[in-house]
């Protein structure tokens, strides 16, 4: 039921900006260590994720996330371009992580799907992802997609070749983030009305 209601309402979607590194890092650092081996490949510790999120380049790559009503940060993808003038400059690498109370709900896959669509209007050609082996949840988004796979012991990579931006992903993307944009000021205005309310009711 969960899955058939995010057919039914659309999730939006955020592009994340600098200014939002402390949220980025608080979600991050909320993962257990079973979610970090799987987002990272590795047992990252509090200081490997900090300075994971301190080298986030937000003018080269880009950084989505999903926030509840709360304004909570419980999904997070990053979309890292290759670097101009290199071998691997139409080359983009995704990697993306939910938290355990929000999984079950199609989170991964939309903001693949999201993730995908600004790697093609950005005119990138292919999509690589990182995975242990065991990530089932994040193999079995890639393939669905049409990613080749290839693992190696412990490890996998999935490739998926990028078909030619049109219109129609121009537009969708547009359509996205504005979506994303009014719902995020939305949920802010209740934070702050909620807020208010509760100072005013404290004061009396």
């Amino acid at each position: 039921m969960k899955n058939l209601k995010n057919l039914l309402v659309p999730i939006p979607i955020r592009s994340l900006k600098k200014s939002q590194k402390p949220r980025i890092e608080k979600h991050l650092l909320d993962l257990d260590n079973d979610d970090r081996f799987l987002r990272f490949g590795y047992h990252a510790s509090d200081d490997q994720i900090k300075s994971y999120v301190r080298s986030l380049n937000f003018d080269r790559d880009d950084i989505y996330g999903i926030f509840n009503r709360r304004l909570q940060l419980i999904a997070m993808a990053h979309l890292a371009f290759g670097e101009k003038e290199s071998r691997s400059a139409n080359q983009v690498e995704f990697g993306v992580s939910v938290v355990k109370n929000a999984r079950g709900r199609g989170y991964g896959a939309l903001m693949f799907d999201r993730a995908l669509t600004h790697a093609r209007n950005k005119g990138a050609t292919q999509m690589v992802i990182h995975a242990l082996s065991e990530n089932t949840a994040m193999l079995k988004i890639a393939t669905n997609a049409g990613a080749k796979v290839e693992r190696d012991g412990g490890e996998s990579e999935a490739y998926l070749y990028i078909t030619p931006a049109n219109i129609s992903s121009h537009v969708e993307e547009i359509v996205d983030e504005q979506f994303a944009e009014f719902d995020y000021n939305l949920k802010l205005q209740v934070k702050l009305i909620g807020a208010a309310l509760e100072d005013f009711r404290n004061a009396l």
